[in-house]
């Protein structure tokens, strides 16, 4: 695990350029929907279709696109966010609960799972430990990018694998500031691009050859799986990311690359 601050430090090896780029603006109207350009207006609308169609087979989806790691990556999180008991947690993109389920059964006080997408959110409500969690969950339909809670009303907001799917992603990070409290923290994990040049090609391989056929034989939906994959090549790099948490006023930024950098952390805290 390799951890990184914001002013481009490596903890484990040399200083990382700063880019400039914000890998989340659109051009002439235009913006990524995998390795496609679609009309912004549209890449909403077909993002709902994605997970409308892998709403029911979300968690098995996950096992598939990272070889069930992802439960690894997601108990760093967890272990990273040190959950507290009079902490409220508002994950965002937050599907089928699982962020949300780990984070009240490590400590958490209340969480609130907030997502655009109906079908995700009734499938994670019919998940038996987010059941025997009830009193403690509130399930809520919003978007990322202008959200319905207060200003100033959490103290930790988190986005497991979502943001490459938002639209307007520093809108989102700007609305996860807007709604901690002074001392809050975002967290946001997401694959990310491979540095190594040998484990590059053994993921490319299993992500363009091997996961869009296990789509098509778990799911009966190669498509979305595709897109999925596609996502993550064409979202921000770290760096980049590390920029936008910066530019929305979050401080102490830090970086996690997990896995050889298969998935990253970034953190940043509110501090007033």
């Amino acid at each position: 695990m390799t951890d990184q601050s914001q002013n481009g430090r490596n903890d484990d090896g040399p200083d990382i350029q700063r880019l400039e780029n914000q890998g989340g603006d659109d051009h002439d109207g235009v913006i990524d929907f995998g390795f496609r350009t679609v009309r912004r207006e549209a890449k909403r609308g077909m993002v709902r279709d994605v997970f409308d169609s892998v709403a029911s087979r979300y968690d098995v989806m996950n096992d598939l696109m990272s070889g069930g790691v992802h439960r690894l990556w997601k108990a760093a999180m967890i272990d990273w966010i040190a959950p507290q008991p009079v902490q409220t947690l508002v994950d965002l993109a937050g599907g089928t609960g699982d962020i949300s389920q780990r984070f009240l059964t490590a400590g958490g006080g209340n969480a609130i799972v907030c997502d655009i997408n109906e079908a995700m959110l009734a499938a994670g409500r019919q998940r038996r430990d987010m059941i025997r969690l009830a009193d403690r969950v509130r399930w809520c339909t919003g978007n990322a990018e202008a959200l319905p809670f207060e200003t100033a009303s959490a103290d930790i907001v988190t986005i497991a694998f979502g943001l490459r799917n938002v639209t307007d992603r520093d809108a989102a990070i700007a609305e996860a500031h807007r709604i901690l409290r002074p001392g809050g923290r975002f967290l946001c994990l997401e694959f990310s691009q491979v540095s190594n040049a040998a484990l590059a090609r053994v993921y490319d391989s299993w992500s363009f050859n091997v996961l869009p056929r296990l789509g098509q034989l778990v799911a009966g939906d190669a498509d979305s799986y595709r897109y999925l994959v596609e996502s993550i090549r064409t979202f921000p790099s770290p760096e980049i990311l590390a920029d936008m948490f910066a530019g929305a006023s979050f401080a102490q930024v830090r970086v996690r690359r997990l896995s050889g950098g298969i998935a990253c952390i970034h953190s940043g805290w509110k501090l007033d």
